[in-house]
């Protein structure tokens, strides 16, 4: 895969055309600044060895944005201080999915130590929401986008014009929502609020990555499958349910898939986000273990 070059911005792109468990990366050059290491181990390899890396950003705390952060050990770790709690231990990590159930958290440990190489790290330093950071380069503007994560970050790169919207990503998937410290109403509010940020091109961190033209439609179109995954709970509710029957119901990914560790659980991390929710309002109610349509 190619790397883009926006100014001072080098776009990394992730295997897989950025999909899970990947993302892109980001390099800022001079500065000498990796964003999610998560793309391609080969290429960071590479990118440490001849360009060099004096410091690593986290957008937020997910796996899949970090994958390839044992390749930095010894390089100091940045991320907002709201998202630093689940890196620093494997139990907290999980926690903070609120997976409960063991067997999950079995796999999960194994995936995570496997696969995604997490080990406990303690960051340098925190990037503050707000903060207008001079790289000589390049300057960077901090952008609290909340509800992904609680502490989600979006990067605007002024020299550029360039915004890294991170996982708000404006894939047909729609916005991930499913962490104990999740919320559905901040992931709205965070998109439109990216939405009214003017720039020449937008940086996304999974699949398609990188818009040189203003995504248009596609952010009411990722807001969108908010609505029609409460749509279609709401119908599912016109008798009461158990949590297991709306997870069965595959409202979020469409049918049943493996592994369930993974999809099993999203379904239902995904689908509690909306009961929450729905019952914050008033809407629904919980009887018994089943969720029903308050009357």
């Amino acid at each position: 895969m190619e790397t883009v070059r926006l100014g001072a911005i080098r776009l990394i792109q992730g295997l897989n055309g950025g999909r899970y468990p990947q993302c892109h990366s980001i390099y800022i050059e001079g500065a000498k600044i990796l964003i999610d290491p998560s793309s391609d181990r080969a290429k960071l390899e590479e990118l440490r060895e001849k360009d060099g890396v004096d410091a690593v950003w986290l957008s937020h705390w997910h796996e899949d944005h970090m994958m390839y952060l044992d390749l930095f050990d010894d390089v100091p770790l940045y991320i907002c201080e709201l998202d630093s709690p689940p890196l620093g231990d494997l139990e907290r990590f999980l926690d903070w999915y609120q997976m409960e159930e063991p067997h999950y958290r079995d796999e999960w440990k194994d995936l995570l130590l496997r696969v995604f190489h997490i080990r406990p790290r303690v960051p340098k330093g925190f990037l503050v929401p707000g903060e207008l950071l001079d790289l000589k380069t390049t300057a960077v503007q901090i952008i609290h986008a909340p509800g992904h994560t609680p502490g989600h970050l979006a990067f605007k790169f002024l020299d550029e014009d360039v915004l890294f919207v991170g996982d708000y990503d404006l894939t047909p998937f729609g916005p991930w929502y499913g962490d104990r410290f999740s919320s559905i109403d901040q992931t709205i509010c965070s998109v439109r609020m990216l939405r009214e940020i003017p720039a020449k091109a937008w940086i996304a961190s999974h699949e398609r990555g990188l818009f040189m033209e203003d995504p248009g439609e596609l952010w009411e179109r990722y807001l969108g499958v908010i609505e029609e995954r409460e749509r279609r709970l709401i119908e599912l509710l016109e008798k009461p349910r158990t949590m297991k029957e709306i997870a069965d119901a595959c409202i979020v990914y469409g049918r049943p898939k493996k592994p369930e560790a993974f999809y099993a659980f999203g379904e239902k991390a995904i689908m509690r986000k909306h009961l929450q929710r729905l019952m914050a309002r008033g809407m629904v109610v919980e009887e018994d273990g089943r969720y029903r349509w308050a009357s």
